[in-house]
């Protein structure tokens, strides 16, 4: 009868001359007890804790809920780059460094164009679709951190070279995409805290970000399309708790092989993310959209009741956050339009004796948050450029008397200068600006940043 049993040394013809391998003495290199080899002993074996194979035991974590995660952000990260973009393209940066938070871009600025001014809410729109999205996605990102965590803690990092290469990029996916969400929240709660300018760190993460996104996409998008096909949704959302079993094992190592009794089911786990989302849509959007909703916006950093009265919506810097005084805008106050014939310098009063023009603009900020359509009244910005000589200016400066913050200067467009819309505004509503809005005279552009609509203007210098 057959065993399967190996022979001892016991079962060795007598004579026979096999030898075993020559003993090394103890501590040379290679035996069993050098420090080389129990060095590798110890590298091999996995630490306690969360590096070990039976530390993830949820039966619902595999291929199929991660791509489900995983193309939900495909969706909406794709979304985010490109607003974010366009957000950035909405300051002009390339008409120079007075509008350039960020210096040295290279080819980074090869998609950069003249911001249009048409339709007069694009970049209300665009702010507020890249705001709003990017605190919904919120929980979709950390189900999906959660759904692949067991691979951030695979033991050893890593065996070989392309093996080390994958955990880099892992490192940069997982910590872009941190960074950028960490870096906006509190930029729109108005808590940043990072040093350096947010539009810099901001910027240059993204282009990180995306880098590692759009190559963990390209290595991974067949095994989400197969892991998406192999389970029915509808069979999902119809199987409870109580039914719910781990996927088939696979290579991913997602799928646990001691799965512990399930407390949630997919669907389960689904609908709470989704509810978490719709959540933070609700307490965030009306920021954006205005109106009566503006009081669900629990998360709006200027507050959700802006006040009354013709002023009654919100402002990003006050005068006194940036040191504008009553002396800066009292009677003293004088503009001054600059062109190739020289200088001409205008009272308030000489600027309303002048035909005045209307608007319905909004103002939006980078942060998400927008005012609704304003009837503003003033002077038209091309109008003005035919007064210093210049009715065809390429750009024009527009210098404020604020003491402190960032953009007290800022370049606008031909096409801004063009746009009927564009106004020196002297009146909003019917009433005289408040000096928070930028009395006694403030820029106010369709599709335009709100700190590009510069207040308690004092200079403008049109340019060829």
């Amino acid at each position: 009868m057959a065993h399967d049993e190996q022979d001892g040394p016991a079962d060795r013809p007598t004579g026979s001359t096999r030898a075993g391998p020559p003993r090394r003495p103890p501590g040379s290199p290679g035996s069993p007890g050098s420090p080389g080899q129990r060095t590798a002993a110890l590298f091999r074996t996995a630490p306690p804790g969360p590096f070990r194979t039976g530390f993830w035991r949820s039966p619902i974590r595999g291929p199929w809920l991660t791509s489900v995660f995983g193309l939900v952000l495909l969706a909406g990260i794709t979304i985010e780059f490109l607003t974010g973009l366009f957000s950035y393209a909405a300051y002009n940066p390339r008409l120079g460094p007075v509008n350039d938070q960020t210096p040295g871009k290279g080819i980074l600025g090869f998609y950069l164009f003249t911001w249009p001014t048409h339709p007069y809410w694009l970049y209300r729109l665009n702010q507020g679709v890249h705001v709003t999205l990017g605190v919904v996605l919120v929980p979709v990102l950390l189900a999906k951190l959660w759904s692949v965590v067991p691979k951030l803690f695979t033991w050893p990092p890593t065996r070989t070279p392309a093996q080390a290469i994958e955990r880099v990029s892992l490192l940069l996916l997982v910590g872009g995409a941190l960074f950028e969400f960490a870096t906006g929240i509190l930029n729109i709660q108005l808590h940043y805290i990072f040093p350096g300018s947010f539009y810099t760190l901001h910027f240059y993460g993204a282009w990180v970000f995306i880098a590692a996104f759009a190559a963990h996409v390209a290595l991974r998008l067949g095994i989400m399309w197969r892991a998406l096909r192999a389970i029915r949704l509808i069979t999902v959302l119809r199987t409870d708790t109580a039914r719910t079993e781990p996927e088939p094992p696979d290579s991913s190592g997602l799928v646990t092989s001691t799965p512990s009794r399930p407390t949630m089911s997919r669907r389960g786990a689904l609908a709470l993310t989704g509810a978490g989302a719709l959540v933070l849509m609700a307490v965030t959007a009306g920021q954006s959209i205005g109106g009566a909703s503006r009081r669900t916006a629990l998360l709006a950093p200027h507050g959700r009741n802006p006040g009354r009265g013709p002023s009654g919506f919100p402002v990003n810097k006050t005068a006194a956050q940036v040191g504008v005084t009553a002396a800066d805008i009292g009677p003293a106050w004088r503009l001054r339009v600059h062109g190739p014939a020289g200088t001409r310098t205008f009272t308030r009063a000489e600027l309303l004796a002048m035909p005045q023009h209307q608007a319905a603009l909004p103002i939006a900020c980078v942060e998400g948050w927008s005012a609704d359509d304003q009837q503003w009244s003033g002077l038209r910005l091309a109008d003005l450029a035919a007064l210093a000589g210049m009715p065809h200016a390429a750009s024009v400066e527009v210098q404020s008397v604020q003491r402190g913050g960032a953009f007290s200067t800022v370049l606008l467009a031909a096409n801004q200068i063009r746009n009927p819309l564009s106004l020196l505004a002297l009146h909003v509503n019917g009433a005289d600006l408040s000096a928070d809005h930028g009395f006694p005279a403030r820029v106010i552009v369709p599709a335009c940043p709100g700190v590009n609509n510069t207040k308690w203007v004092s200079d403008l210098t049109f340019r060829k």
